[in-house]
């Protein structure tokens, strides 16, 4: 079971004052003891473990939980460097305002980019193995005896001479008032007895029974609802609204401008602040962006394949002069469209403003940004501001940036002071505002000798920037380094798995107007499709095994994951009758990953029947919990490839719920099999990766399968009958 302090799924009721606190760890800061300890009087061993009397274990967790199962990696992590009894652990979240209060004890808060354990593993386990050391010690102060003559298992510290014994529950108060050890040691993982196992996830059961409280749930005393609508084309303005006209309607209280782009409107019940908020005569300023579609989208991006200017992200000798001087030269051209997050919970937080304090519950994947950005709308310093993070109806990257639903949701509760305030955005306004997958187009040509060997391959991506619309700060030198991802020259993140003598990969910046933002799995996605795509199109062109024609040029890494998919997939061997297979590789999020994909064709429609995973994360935390994620990207990777599209006519984003933006049955559902294989050599991610390799795969296996290249996704209204 998961803590979460006094409150339960859709009946959560606090006092005003605990509205007015917060509800989460409300620690009591050191005293003459020097101990710290929980709002239950539990003490704490130290900032990553409490101790009830009951043995309790309680694991603070500052990373955010989506349904990816970083909540119980990270609480394997503690758990094993304390050796405590794994059936006693629950979890809670720090806010991110203690965590600055404790000059961020917990570390880092932003739960983006499968970066949870990868980012935080050695802290997390140096924060249980301490707290073993003290326990340890103050069970040898005890009993008068040195500390390296005690040992810790399951909860339990022995006196290996006299057999004495005691469990944490009866010294954790006394090991909350000892000096933590300045150095610790941690376990070999070939010692490992929970960490690397496949445990169960801790948050299930509440999820189960409809017990976890998400965003959307959030009740408090006298809460009033909201509900917003924005201006549906991006860069537009709110000119007016009428607000007598929904003054008398049943529940509203207020009308609230918020910013210069949109209009909330607060009832006693959200469907009445809804009903309301469509009845607003509103006027909106939609500006020159009105213009724009689709079609005048694409040419932009076309202009950047020709341009002279581009940024350079990979290059190694001179593809130009390898193109010129190549015996064949292969060309083609692709495109990748805008794609939503389309989570299950639509964008949402609960604000309470005060002229002093400022607190929200939020779904957050970054719960310091989201602190930060609550802090700039209250107009309040952050000391006097705090966030409580909910577990999260759906991420995806889109509840790490951008912030736009607390920034509202506190601007609307600033006009109502005193007063709770849930804001809860429509499934409409979701899909219709979003942060957006990238647009781009690629041009991919590809230089080979005689022999037909690569010794030229030039890759030109015309597309927008994520990081000129979510944080131009990070820009460099107007780069977008995120462009690049899964293509680097090196370095631990994504490197380009391909040895080419005579390399260019560039990157022409389009910004459209309409925003981009962090998709799960981000420009991995677009920049494995197109490569991945490529290259088995080369291969056919030079009459080579797509398997064989790939491994003269991977680098090993990237080469194992493949073969291990392949093998496991019986590529190379007869398929069943009607049965083709593709394949793909990509290292994203310093991950290596690839796939094996089954399909076939029936008069022009696609039946993916299985598809075979293959990961190398470096270290496996939890073995169970990569394979169901390597099961959910392809869920998620293969619904975008088979319908995933947003398209923009008159400055706005067409679809508008689920009627437009179809996903995957379960009758469509693969047969899914992963291969785990940690070398033990690095730490990488595991929700995202795999998702890169699910499109080209398949796609892969349709021209296997008809003979028909397909370079543009989704797939929906392509004819795939065969060539």
């Amino acid at each position: 079971m998961t803590y979460m302090p006094r409150f339960t799924r859709r009946s959560f009721v606090v006092g005003a004052t605990a509205a007015g606190a917060g509800f989460a760890l409300g620690l009591s800061l050191p005293s003459e003891s020097d101990a710290v300890y929980a709002a239950d009087g539990s003490p704490e061993v130290n900032a990553w473990v409490v101790i009830r009397p009951d043995e309790t274990v309680v694991i603070r967790i500052m990373r955010s939980e989506m349904g990816q199962g970083s909540l119980t990696g990270l609480a394997q992590l503690v758990a094993e460097e304390l050796d405590c009894d794994w059936s006693k652990v629950t979890t809670e979240f720090p806010t991110p305002g203690e965590n600055l209060a404790r000059n961020r004890v917990w570390g880092e808060s932003n739960t983006t980019g499968s970066r949870a354990i990868r980012e935080s593993h050695e802290y997390v386990r140096k924060g249980g193995a301490t707290a073993r050391m003290m326990l340890i010690q103050a069970a040898a102060n005890a009993w008068s005896v040195p500390a390296s003559e005690c040992s810790a298992a399951n909860g339990v510290i022995t006196h290996q001479s006299s057999g004495r014994s005691v469990s944490y529950g009866k010294v954790a108060d006394a090991a909350a008032k000892l000096t933590p050890p300045s150095d610790v040691a941690l376990k070999s993982t070939k010692d490992w007895k929970i960490a690397g196992k496949p445990l169960k996830r801790l948050d299930t059961p509440d999820k189960v029974v409809g017990k976890t409280t998400y965003g959307i749930d959030i009740r408090l005393p006298g809460m009033l609802y909201a509900a917003i609508s924005a201006c549906p084309v991006f860069g537009g303005t709110l000119k007016s609204y009428d607000e007598a006209k929904v003054r008398g309607m049943p529940g509203v209280k207020h009308v609230v401008r918020v910013g210069d782009d949109a209009v909330a409107v607060v009832a006693d019940s959200w469907w009445r602040a809804k009903t309301a908020l469509e009845a607003l005569p509103v006027a909106w300023d939609e500006g020159k962006n009105a213009k724009v579609s689709s079609a005048t989208i694409a040419d932009f991006l076309k202009e950047g394949l020709d341009s002279d200017q581009a940024i350079v992200g990979n290059q190694a000798g001179d593809v130009q002069a390898a193109l010129a001087g190549a015996a064949k030269v292969v060309e083609a051209l692709y495109a990748f469209p805008y794609r939503i997050h389309a989570t299950m919970e639509p964008m949402n937080a609960t604000a309470l403003y005060t002229s002093d304090r400022c607190e929200v519950w939020a779904p957050t994947q970054n719960a310091e940004d989201s602190l930060k950005a609550a802090a700039q709308a209250a107009g309040l310093p952050l000391e006097k501001c705090d966030l409580h993070k909910t577990f999260i109806g759906g991420g995806f990257g889109r509840r790490g940036a951008p912030t736009d639903y607390v920034r509202q949701a506190v601007t609307v509760a600033k006009a109502m002071p005193g007063t709770p305030i849930k804001l809860l955005w429509s499934r409409e306004e979701d899909t219709t505002h979003d942060s957006y997958h990238p647009i781009s187009q690629c041009r991919m040509r590809a230089a080979l000798d005689a022999d037909n060997e690569l010794i030229g391959l030039h890759m030109r991506i015309a597309g927008q920037s994520i990081l000129a619309t979510i944080n131009p700060a990070r820009m460099q030198n107007g780069k977008d380094p995120l462009a690049f991802q899964s293509l680097n020259p090196g370095g631990a993140e994504g490197a380009f798995g391909y040895n080419v003598p005579n390399l260019l990969i560039d990157h022409a910046m389009r910004n459209p107007h309409v925003p981009a933002g962090f998709w799960r799995g981000v420009n991995s996605n677009q920049n494995a499709f197109y490569v991945e795509g490529f290259l088995d199109e080369v291969a056919h062109a030079v009459g080579d095994d797509p398997l064989a024609f790939r491994l003269k040029y991977l680098k090993p890494k990237h080469a194992a994951v493949l073969k291990a998919a392949a093998e496991k997939a019986g590529y190379g061997t007869p398929a069943p009758q009607g049965i083709y297979r593709g394949i793909a590789q990509v290292m994203a999020n310093a991950s290596y990953v690839a796939a094996c994909a089954e399909v076939s064709v029936d008069k022009g429609r696609v039946k993916v029947h299985r598809v075979v995973g293959a990961t190398n994360c470096g270290h496996a935390v939890n073995p169970e919990q990569i394979a169901r994620q390597v099961e959910g990207s392809f869920v998620y990777g293969l619904s975008s490839l088979l319908y995933g599209e947003c398209t923009v006519r008159d400055g706005r984003i067409e679809q508008t719920n689920f009627d437009a933006w179809e996903v995957m049955r379960l009758d469509a559902m693969p047969k899914v099999e992963t291969v785990v294989m940690p070398d033990g050599e690095f730490w990488g991610g595991v929700g995202e990766p795999t998702i890169s390799v699910a499109a080209p795969a398949v796609l892969n296996a349709i021209f296997a399968a008809t003979g028909k290249r397909i370079r543009t996704v989704p797939i929906k209204d392509i004819d795939l009958s065969a060539a």
